[in-house]
């Protein structure tokens, strides 16, 4: 159920709705709007928590009660009473008005490597930095990444750039060793659908840059999310990066069309990644562009000073070089959709 307070409701009126909410064994959720507050609450069927008896329309300071429908409570759009979430990274803000461009290296390889295409994308005016300390690969005899000292390198460069670390968590056991780091943590493609991993981030408290499985409908997805959520933890970003279908002339699909439809049926910022769908660099731009001017909240892409010899995912990687060229025609699409890179008006250049 979702429990809207009036515009006059008083912090006291709130926390006897959660009160009441959380003595009946159901967990409340509060959303704080500039105008109203929205309190969720989610029963577990399980133990038969019903939070519909619960009597809360005649609760002091309650506007309405409403249910919502989608298995996915607290993904859904209906939680937000059509608010869009706007997460904040180290004082850069994602979602909303803002675009975030986030980009670096597949893997992180060596101390040069690191840093210097760190400081190429800082100057291009990137949000975050990413880059891979942990590798999960389909072969076991590809490179696995470098693990712990792939996440002091990171933290280097976090420290000389000033840019937030988006990197990825693939074994739980690894998870204090990343949260040390990782401003962001992503969940891959491959563990979108483990869910104690899931929970675990989500215990966390750690912004999370969810991937769609390469097989998964975008239903799953947003259950997958919920799980974050579910925990308490309500800084997720969801990441269409391509689906397998049956085209061949490239590695994946990118589902563009699930951008508009990720924003109908949730209030989460949804972030595209056009390295992985396309594997071939000369498609990056164009589906960069195209993600951009349909509403995408961000992109997350792959940037290497040397791409043929990088170690992994070399041909899909943009050029050090000819990154800032990249990053003002994103920028420029972003700003067809009304979006401008953090710190940014929206404008045409």
């Amino acid at each position: 159920m979702m429990i809207v307070m009036k515009e006059t409701a008083t912090d006291e009126e709130v926390e006897a709705v959660v009160e009441k909410i959380e003595s009946a064994g159901a967990l409340a959720h509060r959303i704080v709007g500039a105008r109203l507050t929205v309190i969720g609450a989610i029963g577990d069927v399980e133990q038969d928590v019903n939070v519909e008896g619960l009597g809360l329309e005649g609760q002091p300071g309650v506007d309405r009660v409403m249910p919502i429908l989608k298995p996915y409570k607290l993904a859904s759009s209906q939680m937000t009473h059509g608010a869009r979430t706007v997460l904040e990274i180290d004082g850069r803000k994602i979602g909303g008005d803002s675009f975030a461009l986030i980009a670096g290296p597949c893997t992180v390889e060596s101390r040069e490597q690191t840093l210097q295409t760190a400081r190429v994308v800082r100057d291009a005016g990137a949000t975050l930095l990413r880059g891979g300390a942990y590798k999960p690969r389909t072969s076991p005899y590809a490179f696995q990444g470098l693990g712990q000292e792939g996440l002091r390198l990171l933290a280097e460069a976090k420290s000389e750039t000033g840019l937030p670390i988006v990197t990825e968590l693939v074994d739980m056991r690894d998870i204090d060793a990343v949260l040390e780091v990782a401003d962001v943590v992503q969940i891959g493609a491959r563990n979108m659908q483990n869910y104690p991993l899931l929970a675990e981030i989500g215990r966390s408290g750690r912004p999370a840059l969810l991937k769609r499985g390469l097989s998964s409908t975008l239903d799953e997805l947003l259950m997958a999310a919920e799980y974050i959520l579910k925990e308490g933890n309500p800084n997720v970003m969801l990441c269409e990066r391509g689906i397998r279908t049956f085209e061949t002339a490239y590695r994946f699909t990118l589902d563009l069309m699930a951008v508009p439809v990720l924003k109908e049926l949730s209030h989460l910022p949804v972030i595209v990644d056009p390295s992985h769908a396309a594997g071939r660099r000369d498609l990056v731009l164009p589906l960069s562009l195209a993600a951009a001017a349909v509403g995408a909240d961000g992109i997350i892409v792959e940037v290497h000073p040397n791409p043929d010899e990088a170690i992994c995912d070399g041909p899909q990687a943009l050029r050090a070089e000819e990154f800032a060229r990249y990053a003002r025609a994103v920028q420029s699409a972003a700003a067809l959709a009304g979006k401008a890179l953090a710190g940014r008006e929206p404008t045409l250049v």
